[in-house]
């Protein structure tokens, strides 16, 4: 890592730059390239040019040069030239947080093509039809994110005029310019302005992260996975995320550029369409997504291209995962000498346990239950509700008690509001890896995609039951039943390693606990936290519901009880162990 200046870092792998400078992105960047990994060049400019510019409402003095410093490294690097028409550069400008924020912030691809640069794209590769997508991906990405035009594709076969038009009537704020260096000021600004989005602001609020930290931008080369048929992209976890099993899970689409996954707009293959075709990126790809999983000690989620058979990988960051694939990957990679125990208890919250103990399918529900529609189970988990087919709805109406289900042709940033609000997601198009899926995992929302053309209009308005994990939908409110924590192995496991190191004991309502518990249900205000510290006074155990949220056990910890009991008993040891970390680190 060399610093260009002060508000901008080169990713050349020479050392590992602050996380909390240069977000997550870039420090996998780096990550990679230290390694020695394929990856595309690139530099970050840093989040603390972000809350300068935040604060002042324009880029920073000195920003504009140290970008075209930057630039400079990336084509001594490449052999190319950024806005000229002999060996074009073109730039990736992504988004990138210190803490993840899957499909938060903004990205603009494919920056720097302008009418002489398709021409010239065009002879190099041999390939017009190439060039010409490459020009209409640009375009419409920059008029959608950077222009805010509300539009999501234009025509592959309209021209750059036609383009324009759309891009007009779907009222964009200006229009998409054709100079490379207007390209790159614009789409920096707005990967500064996704921070203070409302998609981003509130995933924030809803996971708890502060508002002031700010983004990076990566600058980096292109890499074409559109480039013909040997050409590609795809995304690798190397675990399961959705089960958490030892081995490599991914999908791929030929000829085709990261966005189309994300999206959902195309329905991906799974990674033996990489294998088959090209083995050795397949076999290179496998084998640098076991280094990373090493060097990181945790599952990762890759991004990766293949441009006329070659491997880049473009990023690489600890993969959102299933609650029931958290649970076993932590008690594997103990058992493989990874972590230790202490850090397999940090890394599954309770939370996430509290969605595994939910309810689920009863048995024999689903044989003679009528299946509606049936796609991929891409987030497991049981959601009933009646069916809304937009975002707002869901939130209105989930913010007013009612369970809804949201379906959505494929989903976006601008979707997660409704998803936060939803019992289940259920979408027309995507795969695994789509935003839909990598979402719902990470808010832990069941969640089925691919499951065809025209499905939100047949559902609209009925009451389905999703079933994320086998993919199905039905009709009407199927009976669920609760697991108890001690049916599964990896609970157990994780529930003997909390019990050891808990602050306090913690015992489920039908177990016998050593002594009186206070039973603040019975109480005025027992049922509020806030009451708790008092009520708690002088007391050795108590239970009630009040103790069964991360908060209740975290008061209890701090008045210092010998025990609690409550209905389950492996949340609130998580709880009560990561309470014991937080008063470690103050």
């Amino acid at each position: 890592m060399g610093a260009i200046g002060r508000w901008v870092l080169s990713l050349d792998g020479a050392a590992l730059p602050d996380r909390v400078l240069v977000g997550g992105k870039a420090w996998g960047i780096a990550t990679m390239r230290h390694a020695g990994l394929p990856v595309p060049p690139a530099f970050v400019v840093t989040t603390e040019a972000c809350r300068a510019y935040l604060a002042q409402g324009a880029l920073p003095d000195g920003l504009l040069d140290e970008l075209y410093a930057g630039i400079a490294i990336l084509e001594a690097e490449t052999g190319r030239r950024f806005g000229a028409a002999e060996k074009p550069l073109l730039l990736s400008i992504r988004s990138g947080a210190a803490v993840s924020m899957p499909g938060m912030l903004d990205t603009v691809l494919n920056l720097g093509i302008d009418e002489e640069i398709e021409a010239a794209l065009a002879v190099e590769s041999g390939d017009a039809a190439f060039a010409r997508d490459t020009r209409r991906r640009f375009h419409e990405m920059y008029a959608r994110i950077v222009l805010k035009a509300g539009i999501e594709r234009l025509q592959p076969e309209g021209s750059v005029e036609e383009w324009r038009a759309a891009v007009a009537e779907a009222g964009a704020t200006g229009c998409v310019p054709e100079t490379p260096a207007e390209q790159l000021l614009g789409a920096v600004r707005a990967v500064f302005d996704s921070w203070n989005g409302r998609r981003a602001r509130r995933y924030r609020r809803h996971h708890g992260l502060p508002d002031d930290a700010g983004t990076a931008v990566t600058v980096q080369a292109m890499v074409f996975g559109n480039l013909g048929e040997r050409s590609g992209t795809g995304v690798l976890f190397t675990r399961n995320p959705l089960t958490g099993a030892a081995e490599p899970y991914g999908e791929y689409l030929a000829r085709a550029q990261g966005e189309d996954v994300v999206s959902g707009r195309r329905t991906p293959q799974g990674l033996d369409a990489l294998a088959s075709p090209l083995p050795e990126a397949h076999a290179a790809l496998i084998e640098a997504a076991r280094r990373l999983e090493a060097l990181n000690r945790d599952v990762q989620d890759v991004e990766f291209s293949v441009q006329e058979g070659t491997l880049y990988l473009l990023q690489t960051r600890t993969a959102a995962r299933a609650p029931a694939a958290a649970v076993r990957i932590a008690v594997d990679l103990v058992n493989e000498g990874t972590i230790s125990t202490d850090e397999a208890l940090a890394r599954v919250g309770a939370d996430q346990v509290r969605m595994l103990l939910m309810p689920r399918l009863s048995e024999g529900a689903a044989e003679s239950a009528p299946l509606l529609v049936e796609g991929e189970g891409a987030s497991p988990g049981v959601g009933i509700g009646t069916v809304v087919l937009d975002a707002d709805t869901a939130e209105a109406r989930g913010g007013a008690g009612d369970d809804v289900v949201l379906v959505r042709p494929t989903t976006s940033p601008d979707d997660v509001h409704g998803m936060v609000a939803a019992r289940a997601v259920v979408t027309e198009t995507g795969g695994a890896t789509s935003h839909a899926a990598v979402v719902s995992r990470s808010l832990g929302v069941p969640c089925v995609v691919g499951c065809g053309a025209g499905v939100g209009a047949a559902l609209a308005g009925r009451e389905v039951t999703v079933d994320g994990k086998a993919g199905r939908v039905f009709d009407g409110a199927l009976p669920v039943s609760a697991p108890a924590e001690t049916d599964d192995p990896h609970l157990c496991r994780i529930a003997g390693w909390a019990r050891a190191a808990a602050p306090l004991a913690v015992y489920r309502a039908d177990e016998t606990a050593p002594g009186d518990a206070l039973d603040l249900d019975r109480l005025p205000g027992g049922e509020d936290p806030e009451k708790l510290p008092e009520l708690l006074q002088g007391v050795s155990g108590a239970g009630g519901g009040a103790l069964a949220s991360d908060a209740g056990v975290a008061v209890a910890v701090a008045a210092g009880l010998d025990f609690i009991v409550v209905r389950h008993a492996l949340p609130a040891l998580l709880a009560a162990c990561a309470a014991a970390r937080a008063e470690a680190a103050e």
